[in-house]
């Protein structure tokens, strides 16, 4: 089963996607930021990971620069509400620093596990 890591310090983000993604057939782990994120992809090595931007101890695009060091194929789609600033700001960084794919909050469900199976190849 495809595994999915979800980090995000909102818990009814984690909680409502965590849910989605199960009932289409993911296993899914989740941290509620990238210090938690980083050790539970350490542990767990899922297929993919969707990381917010804008958390405490250790934001998104910190997270992606090190989960890309620590496997630069590591799949990531970051997702980001903005904080005090357009998200697309957010957005456009992380896909520079290595997440195949971005989503501004709120999310399109269905776009997003389109991206996911196209990420993990599962489309077809």
């Amino acid at each position: 089963m495809v595994k999915l890591l979800i980090i995000d310090d909102e818990a009814p983000i984690r909680k409502l996607l965590k849910k989605f993604l199960r009932m289409n057939d993911f296993e899914v782990v989740t941290a509620e930021n990238g210090k938690e994120g980083l050790y539970i992809y350490k542990q767990e090595q899922p297929d993919l990971v969707i990381t917010d931007l804008i958390m405490p101890d250790k934001e998104g695009l910190e997270t992606i620069r090190e989960l890309k060091q620590m496997n630069p194929s590591a799949k990531i789609i970051a997702i980001s509400g903005g904080g005090i600033s357009s998200p697309t700001a957010y957005l456009d960084l992380a896909q520079k620093m290595g997440a195949a794919a971005t989503f501004e909050k709120p999310l399109d469900n269905e776009a997003l596990l389109s991206m996911v199976k196209k990420l993990i190849d599962l489309s077809g």
